[in-house]
């Protein structure tokens, strides 16, 4: 569905992270609605880094970007020469910031800080440069531990992801009071799922991952207690909704990106299953996370709606529905 009229002929955007997720969906938002504009995808694409946890360093992943006809570029944020190049060598229109260090359970602080405070820095630098409208990914881990729902400006972080998001938007408001002549907006991120999430591995939402051992015929393992364990769970489709809506703001700023209900997992696997056909009974096991896991989240998106004009269309049952079938193709073509 397209959410904007913006004429973007002519236009050249940049998206970081682009063959990740939220990034590629975004590369494929643009080719189908702007196939006038020329969009640059950069993205570190996945190697067989890892970090201390065993976790890949990179998801990003060739296959999320087959179909795609812009121009990839294989690079790290990190790379000041690369920086250099894409602030003399091209003039940016917009600038989608999607790329990070995700992996919340993540150790290396250092690399945390540097890949999404530091690099962040250096594209603000460019959009600066370019006039450049920046968009990019902030997230609800910024909250930690906060009491639902989670309001902008309450924020607890409880790792050095969630820290390192909270300090982007510090950054990014900075830069947005000194430059008022280009719009700068974070978006909070709550749980997202949907296609082309499939290659982040262990890190991708549960909704994908309770539904493949589920055609996989085993019984789904939930956590004790799971339909009290709530989540602001957001489909994909309504990622690139809010994304879209923040090119053009009223104004800079943060904003959590929702649905503003929170829905538990035993729900996530009783939709599943009923979408499925399936009828397998729930194994429940005991939550080892207690005391350092969120129990409840729900964004505040009143502001979210209020200036940037978003409002979620997708319900949980909506969304876990529209994603089934590519859930199916993803069991039979690259689990099978």
């Amino acid at each position: 569905m397209r959410y904007s009229d913006t004429d973007l002929n002519g236009k050249t955007i940049l998206i970081t992270g682009g063959a990740g997720f939220i990034g590629s969906n975004l590369a494929f938002y643009f080719q189908e609605y702007h196939p006038n504009a020329h969009i640059v995808v950069l993205d570190s694409f996945r190697s067989t880094q890892t970090l201390s946890n065993g976790n890949l360093k990179s998801f990003g992943h060739f296959k999320n970007l087959i179909g795609f006809c812009g121009e990839v570029i294989s690079g790290d944020i990190n790379d000041k020469a690369l920086m250099a190049t894409l602030m003399q060598n091209y003039q940016f229109d917009y600038i989608f910031h999607e790329a990070a260090i995700s992996d919340t359970t993540a150790l290396e602080q250092d690399l945390m800080i540097q890949t999404n405070v530091n690099a962040f820095k250096d594209l603000l630098d460019i959009a600066v440069v370019h006039g450049a409208n920046m968009v990019y990914a902030s997230s609800g881990a910024t909250y930690g531990d906060a009491p639902s729902p989670q309001v902008v400006g309450r924020e607890a972080p409880q790792n050095v992801y969630g820290f390192s998001k909270l300090m982007m938007d510090h950054l990014g408001r900075h830069y947005a009071k000194k430059h008022p002549n280009i719009s700068i907006v974070g978006l909070r991120y709550f749980n997202v799922y949907g296609p082309r999430e499939f290659f982040k591995n262990k890190t991708s939402s549960m909704v994908v991952q309770f539904g493949h051992q589920l055609l996989a015929g085993k019984n789904p393992k939930l956590f004790e207690g799971s339909d009290k364990i709530l989540r602001d769970f957001i489909y994909i489709e309504d990622i690139l909704q809010a994304n879209i809506l923040s090119m053009n703001p009223k104004e800079s700023g943060v904003f959590n990106v929702g649905t503003g209900k929170a829905r538990s997992f035993q729900s996530m696997v009783d939709i599943l299953q009923s979408e499925l056909g399936t009828h397998y009974a729930c194994e429940y096991i005991p939550n080892p996370y207690i005391g350092r896991y969120q129990f409840h989240t729900e964004a505040d998106i009143e502001t979210t709606k209020e200036i940037l004009g978003y409002a979620p269309r997708f319900s949980f049952e909506e969304g876990i529905a529209a994603y089934v079938p590519e859930i199916k193709r993803l069991f039979e073509q690259e689990l099978s």
